[in-house]
């Protein structure tokens, strides 16, 4: 069985549902790196990990994979988990496959991405809107904003496709029939994982 697997892929797109079902199932422990890299933002705010204020939005997600790679797989280094029988379910959004290809070894780590490129931006707010809750930032934030979130994520979500088309990486469509897709990668996941 592969030692550690990174759920990535968009916000509302199923990530962290399937890495928590994967966890569950599978008896990974699941990592939430959103919620780690909010606590460097909040605790280190000189380096802008969440928010990189001085950038335009378009290179952010490029600026925070980059660094996110190689701290994904200096967590898989450090032999915190040699001395189990399970290892992480990382579920992360700001990870391209570029960034893994180069930085994270495969034989010791899988990834699967999920994403929503088959949308139009009014159908991607809807999926914001049917799947958020209140432990979600876009939340508490105006519906306008929300639709400038929404463009961004169809963008990333194509982006994030052609790249895993590029580099022969799993990447599931979720913008329809989400659970049945959440559901069958999980069922499937010990076959592709060598379980």
């Amino acid at each position: 069985m592969v030692k550690h697997i990174i759920i990535a892929g968009v916000p509302r797109a199923g990530k962290s549902t399937v890495a928590a079902m994967v966890a569950q199932r599978y008896g990974y422990q699941h990592i939430s790196m959103d919620a780690i890299i909010a606590g460097f933002e909040a605790c280190f705010p000189e380096t802008e990990m969440v928010t990189f204020s001085h950038l335009p939005r378009g290179q952010v997600l490029h600026t925070i994979s980059r660094k996110m790679a190689p701290f994904l797989q200096a967590m898989m280094e450090s032999g915190e988990y040699d001395e189990v029988g399970y290892g992480m379910a990382v579920d992360i959004y700001q990870l391209l496959p570029e960034d893994y290809i180069k930085h994270i070894d495969p034989a010791v780590c899988a990834i699967a991405y999920f994403i929503t490129a088959e949308t139009t931006v009014e159908e991607r707010f809807h999926l914001l809107k049917q799947f958020d809750t209140p432990k979600d930032y876009t939340f508490f934030e105006s519906d306008e904003r929300n639709i400038a979130t929404c463009q961004e994520i169809v963008s990333h979500s194509q982006l994030i496709r052609e790249q895993c088309q590029r580099f022969g990486l799993p990447c599931y469509e979720t913008s329809r029939n989400r659970a049945q897709v959440l559901q069958g990668f999980v069922d499937s996941f010990a076959i592709a994982a060598g379980c």
